[in-house]
């Protein structure tokens, strides 16, 4: 297994809203998407879009999640930390089979079965006791880039 690019980190929210105002006015992001509900993952996301190396909008994007009404997951995670905070990592990949079988050949405990997330590409989760205290997401890079 190869680290892949960072395509997120995961911020869990009790409210977008008030994040998208923080995230525009006190870190100056210029490029918010519009939230969007994926009932699948039981949340409310939005993403922000950090700047390149290169100056475009084109580096690491800060996904901001709201749990949704019975998402157990996030709004435990908001009862310890009420004001939200850093809730993964995500790291793309070639092959989404591949990156299952190679960290399931490390001993390292898939949470589910690959699954489509926010990006519209598959993706699971890694047991934070076996990556370092990170709970870490593996996406399947998108068709067409970033």
């Amino acid at each position: 297994m190869k680290l892949g690019r960072l395509n997120h980190i995961g911020v869990a929210t009790p409210s977008i809203a008030d994040s998208i105002v923080f995230y525009r006015d006190v870190m100056g992001a210029t490029k918010i998407h519009d939230p969007f509900d994926l009932p699948e993952q039981g949340v409310k996301v939005c993403f922000v879009d950090t700047p390149g190396a290169d100056g475009a909008l084109n580096g690491t994007q800060i996904e901001l999640i709201e749990p949704l009404p019975g998402n157990e997951s996030i709004a435990g995670f908001l009862q310890k930390n009420p004001a939200g905070g850093q809730h993964h990592m995500c790291y793309e990949v070639p092959d989404i089979h591949a990156a299952k079988a190679a960290f399931e050949g490390m001993g390292k405990r898939v949470l589910g079965e690959p699954r489509i997330g926010a990006h519209g590409t598959l993706i699971f989760f890694l047991h934070p006791k076996d990556m370092g205290g990170v709970l870490t997401e593996i996406m399947e890079t998108p068709k067409g880039g970033h």
